[in-house]
């Protein structure tokens, strides 16, 4: 019979980052896991799988013979040898698997047996899923939060970074949420998202705080889906619309779109800077071209065309000066009549309007108007 799961335990290892050691197999760590924790499996992804299989045939006392025989001698001890690695470093951490069952126990007992204890967590990874789906469900509904709206390039992002009590959704999913917001590494899990939201809400609740600024998202950020509760409280909450004129809006574009997205590719692709290039120029245009239908036939081609000699220009010669003139023509044909759209529906939650500057200097009373 398995130990009652500890919430108040996993709570305080989630709140305060204790290290975790996940002997779960390489590819359910990849489908979700915790910002705290590493992987080091006691079956690898084809070891798991056979193991799997002589249980669905044989049943259980098979499997575990098997997967004896799978990890065993020098195999087994390069395993251990990185368990007891990770108890030394990390002599408060603990260890866990799925269901905090047999892997995590066996994991536990060759410890054990080698002169190293290592605490496991019981439930293991489903429970403390369930602690953290809970605690996001409660966060979401006894928080308060102001949701910071603008036209592309106002610097949304930038400014969430210096407001109090901040979360940056985009940050989490690891998008710009836009056509042109995917970066190369792609996206964390759905189920890693809401790990990370939840922690996060978690942490700064525990500071005693319940009241939290958002930047204005839709339902999806890229491919991850903000919480059903989530999109509906967002939905009922105050808007602050962050207003830049235009020049401000291409500089920050320009920043966000061009300059720091080519140094992202240079650095993610460790590879001739030509080809980093070649990749982060077919980026720019794949990512107009998604938005081909909506903005019709002669605007694409002109802003495609921009965007081409914009790009050799920049190959040749370094120059991203002529980056602003597609960046111009695609927030004030394509980007700015739709945001004013969305905007003229959302007019009745508006409680402020301001410039960055503006907003930093009444955030006080903005929240106290919420």
């Amino acid at each position: 019979m398995s130990n009652p799961i500890d919430r108040d335990l996993i709570r305080s290892i989630l709140l305060n980052d204790i290290p975790l050691m996940d002997v779960r197999a390489p590819v359910e760590f990849a489908q979700g896991a915790f910002p705290n924790a590493v992987n080091h499996p006691l079956m690898n992804d084809q070891e798991r799988h056979e193991v799997g299989i002589r249980y669905k045939k044989n049943g259980q006392d098979a499997a575990i013979k098997l997967g004896n025989q799978l990890v065993s001698g020098e195999l087994k001890e390069q395993r251990i040898a990185q368990w007891q690695a990770f108890a030394k470093e990390n002599p408060d951490g603990y260890l866990y698997c799925f269901r905090g069952g047999l892997r995590s126990r066996t994991a536990q007992q060759w410890l054990k047996e080698s002169g190293v204890d290592l605490p496991l967590v019981n439930g293991g990874y489903k429970a403390m899923r369930r602690v953290l789906l809970d605690e996001l469900e409660h966060s979401i509904a006894e928080s308060r939060f102001v949701i910071l709206g603008g036209k592309t390039g106002t610097g949304k992002t930038w400014l969430l970074k210096e407001l109090n009590g901040a979360i940056d959704l985009e940050g989490f999913a690891h998008h710009r949420g836009s056509s042109f917001g995917r970066f190369p590494d792609g996206q964390p899990s759905q189920i890693n998202f809401e790990n990370n939201l939840s922690i996060a809400l978690m942490k700064y609740r525990a500071r005693g705080m319940n009241q939290f600024w958002l930047e204005d998202e839709g339902r999806m950020i890229g491919r991850i889906s903000l919480p059903l509760s989530l999109q509906q409280k967002m939905k009922q909450s105050h808007l602050v619309v962050l207003e830049e004129d235009l020049q401000y809006r291409i500089n920050i574009t320009l920043k966000d779109y061009v300059i720091d997205l080519e140094n992202y590719y240079n650095n993610y692709c460790n590879s001739p800077e030509d080809d980093a290039f070649k990749l982060f120029a077919e980026y720019l245009m794949a990512s107009l071209e998604r938005i081909k239908k909506r903005l019709g036939g002669e605007r694409y081609q002109k802003i495609s065309q921009q965007m081409t000699t914009a790009l050799e220009e920049h190959q040749s010669s370094g120059q991203v000066d002529l980056h602003r003139i597609w960046i111009e023509s695609l927030l004030s044909l394509y980007y700015d009549p739709m945001y004013d759209y969305q905007l003229e529906n959302k007019q009745n939650k508006v409680i402020f309007r301001g410039n960055s500057h503006q907003i930093l200097a009444n955030q006080k009373k903005i929240l106290d108007m919420d």
